[in-house]
């Protein structure tokens, strides 16, 4: 790379790599140079942990107008019926894609692709590799990646913020960012005609998730500082069935278990999900979560059971083999024992707020994939929609931003530390990194209340002022960058769900148990200009 004093050029600046950066970066670097940045490796993704597989209409029974009704349902009245239509029309194209960049997937005995069925969906219209289909995507699309000649990849580094012309004196305007070399520790900028925000969700916000460490929800919070606005971020999906186990590290248990027939049950052995709702395991998944931690906090358990012990074990071997594994090395046989499982933050539907083609309300600043907020999940996804969501909407970001102007200063000013000192206090970072995570599970999870917000509000204002005068009075590190994300990120969450006064999709509270007659979208934005 150049030294730190000197900024890279690029067309495209790509933060992220999961489907939805690398399928950008593979369309727009057919009339452009793109260049990747990753915070970790290139399969240290989402992407890369998703299990159940991608929505799309291929079955002979199904039809595009099924698969909108079941976005539509799920999504409790919020959704955006223009988009539902645009990337469910999109699912085809989408599954093409994949087999035409070597995507392995699972075959039917009369060799058609395989469809599978999960929660809120009314056909069998999943295609899936096994229970490692994100995995095989991400596999298939990094090696695309890699092989393009136009194509620049840069891991171990993380983007502290976005660059804007604001801070310039002219119009808010993205035009870049500053990078850390995370091995050097120097920081350098780069400059794009286009920047794309493709940095996953913010699973990480909560002690307990399914999401991989990187989930720290740094899109959201840099689109934020520059002035972009943000929706719906209080619609956080728990993910109903996660292992339960001390060594399991919030190991994902897909839905496509129940929809292949899992039962789920209390501790002593009794089926409880007719209680809450007709589809019973294919309940949506907000509905599935709250049943499963009402039977936790009614019985005491620690835990509920994911029964498949039903089935015939050959096929559940065969269908799961990656969870099977697993299970397996902690002592659990799948196909004698029931599971332990129990919720986790797993998905936001909320993000940074686009528009059709992916673009934000700040110029040349795009947001695709898990950071954006298109408008398709309304206030609860429909599984399975999310790589198809990433697929569509990065397709369209990658034709809109051919035609994105190039603006920028005649100089950027380099990064500079001030007087910053590196840190001798390391464990100020862990300890307040530890306590966001577990108030917002207290405060600002499945269940919610007036009082629970009010104290996560009160607590994440006197963390993040901290936070933040350690930002400025120590160099930074990749540590202290994801901390000052996520509390910004755990803070929007909170004014989002403090805003919201009903219950619907995701977000249910105890005080305003009733939806109001009309679904309005969240959205809060800063109104006197970028922050640094």
């Amino acid at each position: 790379m150049a030294s730190a004093s000197e900024t890279l050029e690029t067309d495209y600046l790509v933060l992220g790599t999961g489907i939805a950066g690398l399928n950008f970066a593979l369309l727009a670097a057919e009339h452009g140079k793109v260049t990747i940045v990753t915070k970790k490796g290139i399969s240290d993704t989402n992407t890369n942990w998703a299990q159940g597989g991608v929505a799309a209409v291929l079955g002979s029974d199904d039809s595009v107008e099924q698969h909108i009704e079941d976005t539509l349902t799920v999504g409790d009245g919020l959704c955006d019926r223009d988009i539902v239509e645009l990337c469910v029309a999109g699912g085809p194209a989408a599954v093409a894609r994949f087999l035409e960049f070597g995507v392995r997937l699972d075959r039917g005995d009369d060799g058609g692709l395989d469809l599978t069925r999960e929660g809120g969906h009314s056909r069998r219209r999943v295609v899936h590799y096994a229970d490692v289909t994100g995995r095989e995507i991400q596999r298939a699309f990094s090696e695309a990646v890699r092989r393009h000649p136009s194509i620049t990849i840069i891991e171990d580094h993380i983007a502290v913020d976005l660059l804007s012309m604001a801070k310039y004196g002219g119009e808010p305007a993205c035009f870049g960012a500053y990078i850390l070399d995370q091995r050097t520790g120097t920081v350098r900028a780069i400059a794009a005609r286009a920047t794309i925000l493709a940095t996953g969700g913010a699973g990480k916000v909560y002690v307990y998730t399914s999401n991989p460490d990187v989930a720290t929800g740094d899109g959201i919070a840099m689109a934020y500082r520059i002035g972009a606005a943000v929706s719906d971020l209080e619609f956080v999906q728990f993910h109903p069935t996660v292992l339960y186990h001390p060594h399991a590290k919030s190991f994902l248990i897909t839905e496509a278990m129940r929809g292949e027939g899992g039962i789920l049950r209390t501790p002593d052995g009794k089926a409880f999900m007719e209680k809450y709702h007709p589809k019973k395991e294919l309940g949506p998944r907000d509905v599935v979560a709250r049943a499963i931690d009402h039977e936790i906090k009614a019985t005491g358990a620690d835990n509920v059971l994911l029964d498949m012990t039903h089935l015939d074990g050959e096929f559940v071997t065969n269908r799961f083999p990656n969870i099977a594994e697993r299970c397996a090395e902690l002592g659990i046989d799948i196909t004698r024992q029931p599971i332990p499982v129990v919720p986790a933050a797993h998905y936001m539907c909320g993000g940074v707020k686009v528009d059709a083609d992916g673009q934000t309300t700040i110029k040349n600043l795009y947001a695709i994939g898990e950071t954006a907020r298109t408008g398709l999940h309304g206030a609860c996804r429909l599984a399975s929609n999310s790589l198809l969501e990433g697929m569509v909407f990065s397709a369209r970001a990658a034709e809109h931003a051919r035609n994105a102007p190039r603006v920028r200063p005649s100089q950027i000013a380099p990064w500079s530390s001030g007087n910053a000192t590196d840190s001798n206090d390391a464990i100020v970072v862990a300890l307040n990194w530890e306590e966001v995570r577990r108030f917002m599970w207290s405060y600002v999870g499945i269940v919610r209340s007036d009082k629970r917000i009010e104290r996560a509000r009160r607590r994440i204002g006197v963390l993040r002022e901290e936070i933040n005068e350690y930002y400025w009075d120590f160099k930074i590190t990749g540590d202290l960058i994801e901390l000052r994300n996520l509390a910004l990120v755990a803070h929007l969450i909170i004014e989002s769900a403090r805003r919201r006064k009903e219950s619907r999709g995701l977000h249910y509270t105890l005080d305003y148990p009733n939806k109001l007659p009309e679904a309005t979208p969240s959205e809060i934005q800063l109104t006197n200009g970028p922050h640094a």
